[in-house]
């Protein structure tokens, strides 16, 4: 699969594709961690095709966002906490009864 095949694909097409290769590259990992016949060049020519779209969708040019993309929802960013939830917080662990910890005699 070379580059120049790859940048005719939409981004959809690349991601779908990529998550193929991020299966297909576990497998790999999990046959030779179990000992089963793997063919050790597929793990360097799975790792470059990821490498290679990967590259292709970075030098893609960034859209605005569809209508669809505006709509859906997204996960939010999270905010800061607060200095009151901080202290509260610290408050909270100190306040909570310690455990023994197992193995270890007091």
């Amino acid at each position: 699969m070379k580059a120049s095949e790859l940048s005719k694909h939409s981004a959809p097409e690349l991601y779908t594709e990529l998550l193929k290769l991020r299966k297909e590259q576990f497998a790999l990992r999990l046959q030779r961690a179990t000992g089963q016949a793997v063919k050790p060049d597929q793990f360097g020519k799975v790792r470059k095709n990821i490498a290679r779209i990967k590259t292709v969708l970075g030098a893609m040019p960034k859209s605005a966002p569809t209508a669809a993309e505006k709509t859906a929802p997204t996960a939010a960013v999270k905010a800061a906490p607060t200095a009151a939830a901080n202290s509260a917080a610290k408050s909270a662990r100190k306040s909570a009864p310690k455990t023994a910890k197992s193995g270890v005699k007091a």
